[in-house]
């Protein structure tokens, strides 16, 4: 009698063992449970810059298991409405999508690069292709630093402009993508230093970073890669 019960046992503990690991699920079915998916990543870069900015983050992205084809930065003129950046967003996005036959992108910007993605989020259709939105450094409520130029893109980073109140209104951070920001009290570029955090963002501020460390700053990437790849 005892013989014939400790099968038995065994092979029931063995079965819960394997519903704990995610081997198996209640009615017996296969349960894998798959690793978070990479989307690939499209970097926009900010006021009077290029794509090249991106290089330091891009090698660490490679290293930690994204590939080139993953991997998107490119260069814009920065003195053009955000507004029509955002349309050639929306055209680089699309050409990802096919390229890579994923369906959703996450989107990583520096500086005045937040705002044009922002657009194209809200605007444009981009809520339905972002998973994940980051802006480094962004004056997503504008900064006091572009009233020394005079381009249609500073004209619209200026606190209380019309293309941000646009922004702005309603909602902050529409849609279903995960929206995150990143600040630093040490940014000399974005003034005030509470432009950059979003209502319905994760906002972080990091350590003392001036404008042009956060695409370098390694504890900022680790963060960064943490959250699109979740």
């Amino acid at each position: 009698m005892r013989r014939s019960i400790v099968p038995v046992l065994l092979t029931v503990f063995a079965l819960a063992g394997c519903e704990r690991a995610g081997i198996l699920a209640p009615d017996g079915a296969r349960n894998v449970v798959a690793a978070p998916e990479r989307h690939p990543i499209l970097f926009v870069h900010g006021f009077n810059s290029s794509g090249s900015v991106w290089t330091t983050m891009i090698a660490s992205f490679k290293a930690d298991g994204w590939t080139d084809a993953q991997l998107v930065n490119w260069s814009y003129n920065t003195s053009q409405s955000n507004a029509t950046t955002a349309q050639q967003i929306r055209t680089r996005v699309d050409s990802i999508l096919l390229a890579t036959g994923a369906t959703r992108v996450d989107v990583i910007t520096h500086s005045m690069g937040g705002l044009s993605s922002r657009y194209y989020a809200k605007n444009l259709g981009g809520d339905a292709k972002i998973d994940a939105w980051v802006s480094l450094g962004g004056p997503n409520h504008g900064t006091t630093w572009a009233y020394g130029c005079a381009t249609t893109s500073c004209v619209e980073m200026r606190p209380n402009s019309t293309f941000l109140k646009s922004l702005n209104a309603t909602d902050e951070t529409p849609g279903a993508p995960r929206y995150a920001t990143w600040w630093s009290a040490c940014d000399a570029v974005i003034e005030p230093d509470n432009s950059t955090p979003l209502i319905g963002a994760t906002n972080t501020q990091t350590a003392c970073l001036g404008h042009s460390d956060f695409y370098k700053d390694p504890t900022t990437y680790a963060q960064v890669r943490g959250w699109v790849h979740r």
